[in-house]
């Protein structure tokens, strides 16, 4: 039997992988409508169902002070009726074809979607192109659905103590960008939103100039554009508001946040100011920080878990990320539940990931990264789903759906030297805010209360 070593299966790994990954040979076509209404068809026939999107560039980022939150109000009264379709009846005409949909806000992006078989397309359009521009936003539905979008706070961050950490670390990472405030929006914000406000958001961003259809599925891509173009088309164009300038000033130390929650563990929650794929000057930067964030942690056997988790036991679990398709500020974030004091595994981290920036890394442990970062991207794509939503996502962020083709190969191309570079550069106290969870003995918890919420993308979506 002919012995083959560990690296020479991993680079064979990789190349099957870029086998794998190379552009689809179906067909996606794109064009711009008359009223301004982006539209992209995808076909991919694997299975007898349409997946449909519609995004539009308007998230929590737009928002202002005193009104947070109204992105996400918004997304729940667009369920609430239009002029020739009643409260619920969307959802209801997409369950009765045997389909799916829902939607979810994320600080760049507010998204529609609908999965149904092939021949439910037709009446997904209709109804998305409907409520583009005949929202009617009744009183009485605002009333009611804004103390659901409140209790969903209370549930999903006040009664959870890692998204309080969450919050409190992101409020304290930016001071001038609005990044630093939660989807959700504030408490307070919620309490004194009213229908008004919605109805003004509503006018002044869900144009079709500021939104993008994306069509993958099993459809002919000329006829169903065709079919786009009569429905969407129909929509008016309008005006879109000129959007702010944001800026963060540069961070000059290490910041950090304490939060007390009832919690049996503590947490540990880091966050790092990195560039993000929005950039032409880190065009390569991206890339590295993708392999980096997965050298750490992004698979069992990577890093941090081998050394910290399994070898000195300091924490249960660690994880690590990277935002690196936003519109906004990108961050890479580190987090884990010590195993004991939170400091302990805080500096145990920050050494590791220090060490990053000392010695590259050895060449059997990039490749191995590198095979599974690819292979998510690679294996993503045999769901209809994933593929709109990274396609959304590029077009959301400022970039063209086509770039998605490219980042297997640009993460293949990735060097040892390059991620040293980006650990060195951009992993250092100033660009760093820890948010720690201190614990607190556990009272009574509040029951769960009634009535439906809209929940997250069952796949994908943003953290």
């Amino acid at each position: 039997m002919n012995f083959i070593s560990p690296l020479a299966r991993l680079r064979l790994a990789i190349a099957l992988l870029a086998v794998l990954a190379a552009p689809a040979t179906a067909r996606t076509l794109e064009q711009k409508l008359p009223n301004g209404l982006r539209i992209v068809v995808r076909e991919d026939a694997r299975a007898p169902t349409v997946v449909h999107q519609v995004w539009y560039r308007v998230g929590s980022m737009d928002e202002q002070v005193g009104r947070t939150g109204v992105s996400h109000v918004l997304e729940h009264m667009m369920f609430k009726g239009t002029r020739k379709f009643g409260p619920g009846e969307f959802s209801r005409r997409i369950s009765e074809l045997g389909g799916r949909e829902n939607a979810f806000t994320d600080r760049d992006s507010t998204v529609y979607f609908q999965q149904v078989p092939r021949g439910g397309l037709t009446l997904a359009m209709q109804l998305e192109a409907d409520r583009m521009h005949n929202l009617l936003l009744p009183p009485k539905e605002y009333a009611k659905e804004i103390r659901v979008v409140m209790e969903e706070r209370r549930l999903r961050t006040e009664d959870n103590p890692r998204s309080l950490v969450e919050e409190n670390l992101m409020a304290s990472a930016f001071f001038a960008h609005s990044y630093g405030w939660p989807v959700v929006g504030w408490m307070g914000d919620l309490q004194n939103l009213g229908v008004q406000d919605v109805r003004d958001w509503y006018r002044r961003w869900y144009a079709p100039d500021n939104a993008v259809v994306i069509i993958v599925g099993d459809v002919d891509a000329a006829r169903t554009m065709e079919e786009a173009r009569r429905i969407y088309g129909s929509v008016p164009a309008r005006t879109l508001a000129a959007r702010r300038a944001l800026a963060e000033p540069p961070q000059r130390g290490l910041r950090r946040v304490e939060v007390k929650a009832p919690a049996e563990q503590s947490y540990l929650l880091m966050g790092y100011k990195v560039p993000t794929l929005l950039s032409a000057e880190h065009d390569w930067e991206p890339y590295a920080l993708e392999v980096l964030a997965t050298v750490l942690a992004g698979y069992d056997a990577a890093r941090l878990n081998q050394t910290l988790v399994r070898e000195r036991r300091l924490a249960h679990e660690i994880s690590a990320s990277y935002e690196g398709i936003t519109r906004g500020p990108g961050m890479l974030y580190v987090d884990g539940v010590p195993a004991g004091e939170a400091a302990a595994l805080e500096a145990a981290l920050r050494e590791q990931i220090g060490a990053l920036s000392k010695a590259a890394i050895p060449a059997e442990e990039l490749e191995r990264a590198k095979a599974q970062v690819v292979a998510r991207e690679v294996y993503a794509r045999d769901s209809l789903f994933r593929q709109a939503m990274e396609m959304g996502q590029f077009e959301a962020a400022g970039r063209s759906w086509r770039e998605v083709e490219q980042v297997p190969q640009r993460l293949r191309a990735v060097t040892a030297d390059q991620v040293q570079q980006v650990a060195a550069r951009y992993l250092n106290d100033d660009r760093l805010t820890v948010g720690v969870l201190l614990p607190q003995p556990i009272g009574a918890r509040r029951p769960s209360p009634g009535g439906a919420r809209r929940e997250p993308p069952p796949e994908g979506g943003a953290r």
